[in-house]
């Protein structure tokens, strides 16, 4: 994967407002690159995070899951961060995609 994929993806992620969040297939999607998603995660996990302005702790799992191994501080972290920003969790841990997944205009 070319730098040029990561840090378009970094474009599209650094446009997620606070308190919301995107999929890594949607920001694929976004990119033009739907068969991506996995890229994304990759660019995600190498993004210089929310001190390089990529706030890739708002980029879940389709079916609101978190990152297990979250690089910002271990699995909590990514929930204490998106909690932070007034994302709203289930029951069963996941984020509430129906209240908070950002839909781009």
């Amino acid at each position: 994967m070319d730098e040029g994929f990561f840090e378009r993806a970094y474009n599209v992620v650094r446009q997620i407002p606070c308190g919301r969040v995107a999929t890594y297939g949607q920001i694929a999607a976004m990119m033009g690159e739907p068969r991506k998603a996995r890229y994304v995660g990759f660019a995600m996990h190498a993004s210089p995070g929310v001190a390089g302005g990529v706030p890739c702790h708002r980029v879940v799992f389709a079916d609101g899951s978190l990152a297990p191994g979250f690089a910002f501080g271990g699995p909590g972290a990514q929930r204490a961060m998106l909690e932070d920003e007034g994302v709203a969790f289930t029951p069963s841990g996941r984020v509430d995609m129906r209240r908070c997944r950002w839909e781009a205009l």
